[in-house]
């Protein structure tokens, strides 16, 4: 009889501020690379509440904030209860969760991020293994701490020139002679989100929204001059980047969310298209994935394959690679890429608390 692979499960929580993503995931290595078998997959939805609390946690102070995160890290430890329940996994057959938790804060130049609900708590309350806090020993070694999902890219997507994740901001992944090379492209979902609440609409469905609004040359000039777009990676994006950056230019013109919305996705679509190159095939994930109007503009503007998987990959990818970190962490095996972060070495990232 054949012996089952372990379980793990992954957890993420994005900047788009949806909900909080879980899967129980099996891995199987194949000579260099890895193949998987996806179980469950769900996402739980954030409250109003839960919402407003995480954006509003880059305000707090540091008490409130710690408040804040063992409130959170009780909620991670809830939805964790809830999902095992629901698809019947027993505790003993789950080698370990492995929990992105929550950016509040991204400040590699200053050597600073913090992710919540990444306290040794989670382990306890679960009673198992937990992998987590996978970004801080990056940046202690000089690194963005960010994206850490290419190593996934390389060692489960292989098949693929490049993947483009539309998440709460854009990034990509790639093999470079023998290097594998990973950025945030643009901010995404962080800005599309806001303006459909504008209109009280979590999310501009399909993009139609936007493809109803009215283009402003003008506008999509100022983003498209952004120094950002001319820098060279390793680089990565943050809310406070985007409230430094984005807000003062789109909130210094006076148009209809709809028409922000629809020079938004323009400007997207053109940074997109300006990273990738004819004929490739590139695997795209995310939320943003299903914004039909973004995706038919990408498409016009490149000659590139465009590839949308199966929903359950569109949605779940990021928390399945982090199931996939955390595996390569209890291995002792790397799991983040110099080359991507611009740390001093490859290495082994991510915090292991037992109960």
């Amino acid at each position: 009889m054949k012996t089952k692979s372990p379980l793990y499960l992954g957890l993420m929580s994005g900047t788009s501020l949806d909900g909080v993503d879980v899967v129980a995931v099996r891995f199987n290595e194949q000579g260099n690379a890895y193949q998987y078998e996806l179980l469950h997959a769900k996402t739980y939805a954030y409250s109003p509440e839960w919402q407003a609390s995480l954006a509003n946690a880059i305000q707090l102070d540091s008490s409130a904030l710690e408040q804040l995160n063992q409130n959170y890290t009780q909620y991670l430890a809830e939805i964790v209860r809830q999902f095992m329940r629901e698809y019947q996994i027993p505790i003993k057959e789950v080698a370990a969760v492995c929990s992105h938790g929550h950016t509040v804060f991204h400040q590699p130049e200053k050597a600073y991020t913090l992710q919540i609900g990444n306290l040794p708590q989670l382990a306890q309350l679960l009673g198992v293994c937990v992998v987590c806090d996978f970004r801080v020993q990056d940046v202690q070694l000089g690194g963005q701490g960010a994206p850490l999902v290419p190593v996934g890219d390389a060692l489960l997507f292989g098949e693929y020139d490049a993947c483009i994740n539309l998440g709460g901001f854009a990034n990509i992944s790639y093999d470079h002679e023998k290097r594998r090379i990973a950025y945030d492209i643009c901010p995404l979902n962080i800005l599309l989100n806001r303006y459909a609440a504008q209109l009280g609409l979590a999310y501009d469905e399909e993009g139609r929204l936007a493809a109803k609004g009215t283009f402003d040359e003008t506008l999509f000039d100022a983003l498209q001059n952004i120094a950002y777009y001319q820098s060279l990676p390793p680089k990565s994006l943050g809310l406070e980047w985007v409230n430094a950056v984005c807000l003062p230019i789109l909130s210094s013109f006076d148009l209809p969310a709809t028409s922000i919305l629809r020079t938004l996705t323009e400007h997207m679509a053109h940074q997109l298209a300006a990273v990738v190159q004819p004929q490739q095939r590139i695997l795209l994930t995310g939320g943003g994935a299903l914004n039909q109007f973004l995706i038919a503009r990408f498409s016009n503007l490149t000659a590139a394959q465009l590839i949308l998987p199966k929903d359950e990959l569109i949605h779940f990818k990021e928390a399945l690679v982090f199931a996939f970190l955390g595996m390569l962490r209890l291995g002792g095996l790397n799991n983040v890429y110099a080359s991507v972060t611009g740390a001093s070495i490859d290495h082994s990232s991510g915090v292991v608390f037992y109960p």
